[in-house]
C-alpha cells in the first residue's frame, strides 16, 4: 500500500514538473509586471520588438530601380490598353509602388495640365537609381518632338532596365564570395591575438604597454582598414 501511495505522489509530481510553469517563465514574467516600466525601458522594449531599419543609399537606388522597371510595364501596359498617355502615365504612377511617391507629384501634376513631363521627370529621378526615370524621360521627349510611338519606345526601356537588372544581380552574387573571404581575413589579427592570449603570451601588454608594439598595433589597424577599403571599392566599381 505504502509503495503504491509513493509510485502515485510521484506520477503526479512528474506529471506537474512537466506541464506546470517554467520556473524561469514565471519570475519573468513577475518581474515585468511588478513593475510599471519607465519611458527610457518603454522605448528599449520598442526598439528591440520592433526594429526599424533604415534604408542605406544602395538600397534607396535599388527600390528606385525596380520601381522605374515596374512604372514602364505599367505604362506600356496603359498605352497598350488605348489610353492616352498623360493619362496612362497618371495610372501607372498611381499603380506602382514608389520608395518615394512625393518624388513623381509634379510627374503627375504635369501630366494632368499638360506640362512639360519629360522635364517633370529629370527633375524628379533621383540622383541614383534614377537611370530608368531619365529614360523615360528622353522617350517622352523623343515621342513628342519626332512623333514615334511611345508604347513600343517605353517598351525597350523596360526590357534594357530588366537586362541591367538581371546583370547587376549575377555579379552582386558572384561578389558574395569575394566579399565574405575578405571580411573573415579583416577578423584574422583579432583571432590571433585570442590565441596569443589563450598561449599566456600575454599580446595586449606588448601592444599596448611598448613603443614597438604601439606601432605593430596602428600599422596592423592601418592595413587591415585599408585592405577593406580596397576590396570595397573593387567590388563597387565592378557593380557599377
Amino acid at each position: 500500500m505504502t509503495s503504491t501511495l509513493i509510485a502515485a505522489l510521484s506520477t503526479a509530481c512528474a506529471v506537474w514538473l512537466w506541464t506546470g510553469p517554467n520556473t524561469a517563465t514565471t519570475r519573468l514574467n513577475k518581474l515585468l509586471t511588478s513593475a510599471s516600466p519607465t519611458p527610457q525601458w518603454k522605448s528599449l522594449l520598442k526598439l528591440l520588438t520592433h526594429p526599424t531599419a533604415t534604408p542605406t543609399p544602395a538600397r534607396r537606388a535599388e527600390a528606385w530601380r525596380r520601381a522605374s522597371i515596374e512604372l514602364c510595364q505599367s505604362l506600356a501596359a496603359e498605352l497598350s490598353a488605348g489610353r492616352t498617355p498623360s493619362d496612362a502615365l497618371t495610372r501607372a504612377i498611381t499603380a506602382v509602388d514608389l520608395p518615394d511617391p512625393a518624388l513623381l507629384r509634379p510627374v503627375i501634376a504635369a501630366a494632368r495640365d499638360g506640362g512639360d513631363v519629360s522635364a517633370a521627370l529629370t527633375s524628379s529621378a533621383p540622383q541614383e537609381g534614377g537611370e530608368g526615370l531619365r529614360r523615360l524621360a528622353a522617350c517622352w521627349e523623343v515621342s513628342t518632338t519626332a512623333g514615334a510611338g511611345l508604347a513600343s519606345l517605353v517598351d525597350r526601356v523596360a526590357h534594357t532596365l530588366r537586362a541591367a537588372q538581371a546583370h547587376r544581380q549575377d555579379v552582386s552574387a558572384q561578389l558574395a564570395g569575394p566579399r565574405t573571404t575578405a571580411r573573415m581575413l579583416a577578423a584574422l589579427p583579432a583571432l590571433g591575438l585570442l590565441m596569443a592570449a589563450a598561449l599566456n603570451m600575454h599580446p595586449l601588454s606588448f601592444l599596448f604597454g611598448t613603443l614597438p608594439g604601439l606601432m605593430c598595433l596602428m600599422a596592423g589597424i592601418a592595413l587591415d582598414v585599408c585592405g577593406l577599403w580596397w576590396t570595397t571599392r573593387m567590388a563597387t566599381r565592378a557593380q557599377a
